[in-house]
């Protein structure tokens, strides 16, 4: 199975750069362990300075949706999210939040790539 590899964005709240920063500077160990059992690697967020967060990793499964299903039936995954969400403001229209809805972050079409 092929390496996947996956970008989004999201938008931080101004009033939350320094809250956002601090949270993922100390990531629960839960939620590390987490993305590790869902086949996630490489898992990196960038800030722009301004208002988007921009993330990017690889997906070296042979199931996503079901990685994806493990990783939100998580109790302190969720957790974690409900704590972040509060930090952004989803691009996706009629989005609820990462655990509800049609998804939280905004999934990117990749248009060029070279190894």
């Amino acid at each position: 199975m092929p390496t996947r590899r996956i970008a989004q964005i999201v938008h931080l709240n101004p009033s939350a750069v320094a809250a956002y920063k601090e949270c993922h500077a100390n990531v629960w160990p839960e939620v590390l362990q987490q993305i590790k059992e869902c086949n996630i690697r490489d898992y990196s967020i960038f800030f722009d300075n301004d208002r988007t967060l921009f993330a990017t990793f690889k997906y070296v499964g042979d199931d996503f949706d079901g990685d994806m299903a493990k990783m939100k039936a998580n109790p302190k995954v969720r957790e974690w999210w409900a704590l972040t969400d509060g930090m952004q403001e989803s691009p996706i229209p009629g989005a609820v939040s990462s655990a509800e809805g049609p998804g939280w972050w905004k999934v990117l079409d990749e248009v060029f790539y070279t190894d």
